[in-house]
């Protein structure tokens, strides 16, 4: 555990937030914490409203602007390195360990690959995120123009995404197209967790037999769209989650009992080659060479 400096989250009071008292709509929107906790927090003088000390009892209006100082904290421990995959003047392509976060939330801040390659580099724009639990290739604008170009690219699927996983079961097929949607459905935990779901948005993936081992299967996937735990998902969708998924279970739903948290590790998934047109001309073909336990002809 390694204590940070600390951060100020800061919100400008929307319409829905609007006549609520200042306590009150803290416990609402930020429901980590019991409105007597942030009361605590209140008197100790962690919140601003309007740059003064805020009391809790206040009405907020519309446009006024809110910052909780939240005090430094003990994040937990995780890998704290990357590998420079490519680098130029516009982009930033790097191999990501698994069990490190990309982006700050929850209780990681500096403990995240973002702080990381920014401390290193200086200003970087991340394109996409990994889940904390996949290793592989991220890559970083760094500059405005070049984030914006690159994200038109993204939006347009024009970038070409390969993915390695280890999954359960052997597949009866060598290659088959997934386009199971993607939606929220119901969590006992979170209220409610991306999954199938027929009323979902629409998501593609094409995934591919690399090496059957037994009662596991070596496969890659690309995929065409971007929805969250998209390879998770599909996969489970039909019928191979990935092996030791806590969460998505055969069929592309959250496990029966006690599933777990999407953040939650215990799978191999790795993100090893990213192909897409460089704003400056030219194509950026990237590779990261995936782990032991997901290159063909090795099983750990």
């Amino acid at each position: 555990m390694t204590l940070n400096r600390g951060f100020a989250y800061r919100t400008q009071v929307g319409p829905d937030a609007a006549g609520w008292r200042v306590r009150d709509h803290l416990a609402t929107a930020y429901a980590h914490s019991d409105a007597d906790t942030w009361q605590a927090r209140l008197d100790a003088g962690e919140v601003e409203l309007d740059g003064a000390a805020a009391r809790g009892d206040e009405t907020l209006g519309r446009g006024q602007q809110l910052v909780w100082h939240r005090p430094a904290w003990d994040e937990p421990d995780v890998p704290l390195t990357f590998a420079v995959v490519h680098e130029d003047a516009q982009v930033l392509a790097v191999a990501k360990p698994s069990g490190l976060p990309t982006m700050p939330a929850g209780g990681f801040l500096e403990h995240t690959l973002l702080a990381l390659v920014r401390g290193r580099f200086g200003a970087a724009h991340p394109l996409h995120r990994l889940g904390r639990f996949t290793s592989g290739l991220v890559l970083f604008a760094r500059d405005g123009e070049t984030a914006a170009a690159l994200a038109r690219a993204w939006r347009a699927h024009e970038v070409t995404k390969d993915y390695r996983a280890l999954v359960a079961g052997v597949p009866s097929w060598n290659t088959r197209a997934i386009a199971e949607r993607i939606g929220p459905v119901p969590h006992p935990t979170l209220g409610t967790v991306h999954a199938a779901s027929a009323a979902g948005r629409s998501a593609h993936s094409i995934a591919t037999v690399v090496e059957r081992r037994g009662g596991t299967t070596l496969m890659d996937v690309r995929i065409a769209t971007g929805r969250p735990h998209q390879i998770r998902i599909h996969l489970a969708a039909v019928g191979h989650p990935l092996a030791g998924d806590p969460l998505y279970a055969a069929g592309g739903g959250p496990r029966d009992v006690a599933p777990g948290l999407p953040g939650d590790g215990g799978y191999l998934l790795h993100a090893h080659r990213v192909r897409v047109a460089h704003p400056c001309g030219g194509l950026l073909d990237l590779e990261a060479p995936p782990p032991a336990a997901l290159t063909a002809g090795q099983s750990s």
